[in-house]
C-alpha cells in the first residue's frame, strides 16, 4: 500500500505568537482594519487553522490620526439602543474620533472577526492607543509598514 500523508493539525501549544506595532497615522480606517484582522486571525501564516487562535499580538498607535475615505466623517453613525422603548441613539463618528479614537478602530476590526468565543479571545490580542506611547516595549514589537 502507498504511503499516505496525513494532514497535520497544529496544537495550541505549538503556536508562536509575535508582537507587531502598526502606526495608524494617515491610514484609511477600513484598509487598516482588514490588515489588522487578518494578522489577528493568523491568516498570513502557512499553517493557518480557523479553529485556533494562531494570530499575533497587534499594537496600534496614533489612533487619533486615522483617516476616513469619502464622506464617511459626515455620514457614518454608530447605533446603540438602551433596550427601553424609544431608546435608539445614533452617534456620529466625528464625536468618537474626538473622545474615543480607539473605539473606532476596535469597532471596525471586531466586525471583521468571527462572532464566537474564539472571536472574543482574538480581539484580546489587539491593543490600541490614541498617541504614540504604549507600555509594550518589553515585548520588542516589530514594525509593520503598510
Amino acid at each position: 500500500m502507498k504511503d499516505i500523508q496525513k494532514t497535520y493539525a497544529m496544537k495550541q501549544s505549538e503556536i508562536e505568537k509575535k508582537w507587531f506595532i502598526v502606526d495608524a497615522e494617515n491610514k484609511v480606517l477600513g484598509r487598516l482594519a482588514t490588515v489588522i484582522a487578518d494578522r489577528l486571525r493568523g491568516k498570513h501564516k502557512p499553517a493557518y487553522s480557523p479553529n485556533l487562535d494562531m494570530g499575533d499580538n497587534i499594537i496600534v498607535i496614533n489612533a487619533e490620526k486615522i483617516v476616513l475615505s469619502g464622506t464617511k466623517s459626515d455620514d457614518k453613525d454608530y447605533f446603540s439602543h438602551s433596550h427601553y422603548p424609544g431608546g435608539v441613539k445614533f452617534t456620529n463618528i466625528k464625536k468618537y474620533m474626538k473622545e474615543q479614537p480607539e473605539f473606532v478602530i476596535l469597532h471596525a476590526v471586531k466586525g471583521m472577526l468571527p462572532k464566537t468565543k474564539l472571536g472574543k479571545q482574538i480581539i484580546g490580542n489587539l491593543k490600541i492607543y490614541a498617541g504614540t506611547d504604549h507600555p509594550h516595549s518589553a515585548q520588542k514589537p516589530e514594525i509593520i509598514n503598510l
